[in-house]
């Protein structure tokens, strides 16, 4: 599992996910994760279009950090791209629901600022 990120600008971080997004993958980004969406100043992308796999331990991860960007009043939403697999995995569990979940890059980072 690797992890990177990119400053769109003041206010918007691309945080980039790739690899499997299970316990050891999870456990291997948990802390980076968490510190790349801790800035109340930003809001984040997710990219997941190269995660080949999401465990529920993974999707935890997700929605923890998402839910603590939006106390500190910021916005989480999820770019998963051309990957079929990670949409259906998060519309099958409901969580493109909880966290807006776009296949269009440009589209996810407007929503993220909206």
């Amino acid at each position: 599992m690797s992890i990177a990120y990119t400053d769109v600008n003041d206010t918007l971080r691309r945080v980039s996910l790739s690899g499997r997004l299970d316990i050891a993958g999870t456990d291997a980004i948990a802390l980076q994760f968490a510190a790349l969406t801790a800035s109340a100043r930003q809001r984040a992308v997710v990219d997941l279009s190269a995660v080949d796999f999401l465990a529920s331990i993974g999707i935890r991860a997700i929605v923890a950090n998402a839910r603590a960007m939006q106390q500190r009043g910021s916005r989480m939403v999820l770019f998963v791209g051309e990957n079929g697999p990670v949409a259906k995995t998060l519309s099958t569990t409901g969580i493109d629901v909880v966290i807006p979940m776009f296949n269009d890059l440009a589209q996810a980072e407007q929503a993220a600022l909206a």
